[in-house]
């Protein structure tokens, strides 16, 4: 048994006793050290690079990492086990998905004004802020020889005639409370009251000069990111926002390999542990403390995630999603007491999930199609949301038909051998000089590039086919000083020499990545297709497009169309709405109407299953060239 170290490049340590045969990947996840490893240790991604700094190992060799790495004892965490006593450098960018990672949590004006641009015409359609939770303040005479009625009645009493409520009913929280609180605040209390149709239930009883405001917790758990927004449900005011990365990333990018991993021995305990311990609960007092307010003061918690991460945040086993014939453990379940999944709010803090409409069309979705208002209009609309994944909304509020494509990693770094997630250091726009093939980008925190996220790929690539330096597809066709070829005649451009990187190192993309890429644009853009042209309809029927999700908010939509991934349709139809399950979530909290809504939304939408569907293949195929193997779908990239 040899003592094992891991020493962070951004400070820190942490100490585990390792047993022969052990990867360096599973010895950091028992140690809560945060590697990222978008394939879950199966030695695809090469992104889990760590430097054994002493010590021997047992290492496999990988395209990975080059002879001066290895000479240098850089290693592939999921590929090296290590042999006796030893200390691993786990370099910052693979832990920075946790720590620094850029995802939407309305913290641009930019972000707020669309958030705010949602709600405004959500209460046009006649979704208002009336959460059914408010606080009334009540004032009771004090028992008497005369009169001898029950604290339980006087209170009852006096709510009912505050209220008009034909029932008033306590917790047995609040019962418990009432003796004393009664009496050592002279028979005047704030009540933390629900109102439930005709009846209104006491959730909490407080000082009357108790003036913390009535909370809730708006929660989006994306497979990358987390978001969250603590809210006055009595005016709706958002009182502060936090994100942060998802903790179980280190299982894998991707949900499959977390339905894989949730069924190793203690793999449902340890991946709920991971979204809940690991990211809920810092989140929530992130939240807590930028607003000053305990988090016995948060009445309900929302949440709008897919349905796998609805599954991994119940502790249910998601394995039957993962085989055909796709099935769910649940699509819709009622309220959840906060304190069932170790998440410490007021003592009846319930849990409200927005319901799944499929086996990878969730929760998420649904919020988001309730926020952006597609169901709304009469319009034909497509609400597009893409993350690490693809989902897709068309219809109007006549019919809406759902589906979701498999695009892979590459939108979140994935499967890109310079790819990256949208943290610090990330290209995530790009230009090419058309004379000179010289690249100008822009790069998230300022600094100098790291490597390449997934708005960045979406850019350059764009770029490299715009400026004839590579064709249809994703071959490189033109000379210059930063294309190369090797001796398989693989082509690559350098986007960025080693000493212009911050790592030292060059940043290239070769044809391999382009090809990834290509194939995960042509997973969106037939999916929408196929989704059209399954209801009789075509991309010109389309009148407004909605674009979410933490990739959209960062994509050039020109670029995009450019390349075949979104339809040729004018720009003015495309608009950003940024976090739109974050936004669903926050309405599912401070309106009843909302939620009704949401339920209504989730019944009514069908859910279509693409691989099934004749004639996806197919589509899909004709769709992996740049733009598309028929021109005529994509009249405007001429003019590229």
């Amino acid at each position: 048994m040899g003592k094992i170290t891991f020493k962070l490049e951004g400070g820190g340590e942490s100490t585990i006793f390792a047993t022969p045969g052990e990867t360096l990947l599973g010895l950091a996840r028992k140690a809560n050290v945060a590697i990222d490893a978008p394939c879950s240790g199966n030695l695809s991604c090469g992104k889990c690079k760590v430097q054994l700094l002493s010590g021997s190992s047992d290492s496999q060799k990988t395209i990975h990492i080059d002879n001066a790495q290895w000479d240098a004892g850089w290693r592939l965490a999921c590929a090296c086990s290590v042999e006796g006593d030893a200390e691993i450098l786990v370099p910052d960018v693979a832990s920075a998905y946790r720590s620094r990672m850029k995802v939407s949590d309305l913290s641009s004006p930019d972000e707020l004004a669309v958030f705010n641009s949602l709600q405004a015409s959500m209460e046009e359609a006649g979704l208002t802020k009336e959460s059914g939770i408010f606080s009334l303040p009540v004032r009771m005479d004090a028992p008497t020889p005369d009169d001898t009625m029950p604290d339980i009645e006087r209170i009852a009493r006096a709510v009912r005639g505050a209220t008009g409520a034909g029932k008033v009913t306590l917790t047995y929280f609040a019962l418990k409370q009432l003796p004393n609180l009664l009496r050592a605040n002279n028979f005047a209390l704030r009540c933390i009251c629900e109102r439930r149709e005709d009846t209104v239930e006491i959730l909490h009883l407080l000082p009357i000069a108790d003036t913390h405001p009535v909370c809730g917790l708006a929660v989006d758990i994306g497979t990358t990111s987390v978001s969250g927004l603590l809210v006055d449900m009595e005016s709706g005011k958002i009182l502060s926002k936090a994100s942060a990365g998802n903790g179980q990333i280190r299982y894998g990018a991707d949900v499959i390999h977390r339905i894989v991993e949730q069924q190793k021995p203690g793999g449902i305990d340890q991946l709920q542990k991971s979204i809940i311990e690991e990211t809920i609960l810092p989140l929530i007092d992130l939240l807590c403390a930028g607003a000053a307010i305990p988090k016995g003061r948060i009445y309900r918690m929302t949440v709008a995630s897919n349905t796998t991460m609805n599954h991994l945040l119940l502790g249910v086993d998601a394995n039957a999603l993962r085989m055909e014939p796709f099935i769910p453990a649940f699509f819709h379940i009622d309220a959840i007491p906060a304190r069932d999944l170790g998440i410490e709010l007021a003592p009846s803090a319930m849990i409200k999930i927005s319901p799944n409409i499929g086996s990878y069309v969730g929760g998420d979705i649904t919020a988001g199609a309730l926020a952006g208002m597609i169901w709304n209009r009469r319009e034909l609309s497509l609400f597009i949301d893409l993350g690490t994944n693809g989902e897709i909304v068309f219809g109007n509020k006549e019919f809406l038909v759902a589906c979701a494509c498999s695009a892979g990693p590459a939108f979140e770094g994935g499967d890109i051998s310079c790819g990256m997630r949208a943290i610090d250091g990330a290209i995530e726009g790009c230009v090419i000089d058309k004379e000179t093939t010289e690249p100008s980008f822009s790069v998230i925190g300022g600094e100098k590039p790291v490597g390449l996220c997934g708005s960045g790929i979406i850019d350059v690539t764009a770029e490299l086919f715009r400026t004839g330096i590579i064709n249809g597809k994703g071959k490189f066709i033109r000379d210059g000083a930063r294309v190369k070829f090797d001796e398989f005649g693989i082509g690559s451009f350098t986007l960025a020499f080693a000493e212009e990187s911050a790592t030292g190192r060059e940043i290239v993309i070769n044809e391999v990545d382009i090809d990834n890429f290509i194939r995960a644009k042509g997973a969106i853009f037939s999916a929408i297709l196929t989704l059209l042209g399954s209801l009789g309809f075509s991309p010109s029927d389309v009148r407004h497009v909605d674009v979410a999700g933490g990739i959209g908010s960062g994509i050039n939509i020109r670029n995009a169309i450019g390349i075949g991934m979104f339809p040729d349709l004018p720009l003015n139809k495309y608009r950003f709405i940024g976090n739109s399950s974050l936004a669903g979530a926050y309405a599912m909290l401070v309106s009843k109407a909302a939620e009704e809504q949401l339920l209504k939304l989730s019944k009514a939408m069908t859910y279509m299953e693409l691989s099934v569907e004749p004639g996806y293949m197919d589509s899909f195929v004709a769709a992996c060239f740049l733009p598309h193997t028929d021109e005529r779908l994509f009249p405007s990239a001429k003019t590229l």
